[in-house]
């Protein structure tokens, strides 16, 4: 697994507000029907949130599991959370799984872990029991970035097209999209900049980033505006 730590994902913006969390688990509650007595994993569960409110929408009887290499002081106590390797957790997982979430973490691994993880996951689940992968949207995305982090993450997103190939060409999956429409005030925007939100981020310099957030700056209005695009697998 990918040794890289991402703290700042999910962290006080429109990823861990109420509305895109009930508008996601509303879009999965759709997807895959699930109830009370559903066993629910997500892999790279950051602070859990989405697990915990779909454990408050569900009124789960077991409490969701969350994995992650990142145990964070503030997680959601309503979700069970695990500080392990998700290959290492399957090898000593005894309980079949209803669904297994794997929300635009994929990508940090390599192909020939996805393939393991992905193998791994498919074991792990009940007879009816779902695998739903969400990546950033790789042909019309509308993050909005500065120079060289657009450069950056173009080079990503066409990486993130070989995986949806690998895992396609791997299994039976159906494609669809999740949209979410962001409204986000410009400073707060440049915070997680400076905090290092996205994975494209990480390489960057302090120079850079700090030229970076005078493009977002001086490009953007007080008021960002764009639509976050999502594309989800279902195995």
């Amino acid at each position: 697994m990918v040794s890289t730590v991402i703290k700042n994902w999910d962290n006080k913006n429109w990823l861990s507000s109420k509305d895109y969390i009930e508008s996601f688990n509303k879009f999965l509650t759709k997807k895959i029907k699930l109830n009370s007595k559903s066993k629910i994993l997500d892999i790279g569960c950051g602070r859990g949130k989405i697990l915990g409110n779909l454990s408050s929408k569900l009124r789960l009887k077991n409490k969701p599991l969350g994995i992650d290499i990142t145990n964070h002081k503030d997680k959601d106590k309503r979700i069970e959370f695990k500080k392990i390797n998700a290959s290492k957790f399957f090898l000593k997982n005894k309980n079949k799984i209803d669904l297994i979430l794997i929300k635009q973490t994929i990508h940090l691994l390599n192909l020939k872990e996805i393939k393991r993880l992905l193998i791994l996951c498919k074991k792990n689940l009940n007879q009816n029991g779902k695998i739903l992968i969400f990546t950033l949207d790789n042909d019309k995305n509308e993050l909005p970035t500065f120079k060289l982090m657009k450069t950056k993450l173009d080079k990503s997103l066409k990486r993130d097209k070989k995986i949806l190939k690998l895992v396609t060409k791997l299994f039976l999956c159906k494609k669809s999209k999740f949209i979410y429409k962001v409204n986000i005030n410009k400073k707060k925007y440049l915070r997680m900049i400076q905090k290092r939100f996205i994975s494209t981020l990480l390489p960057l310099t302090n120079k850079e980033l700090k030229k970076g957030m005078s493009e977002i700056n001086y490009e953007y209005k007080k008021n960002i505006k764009f639509s976050d695009k999502l594309i989800c697998l279902m195995l």
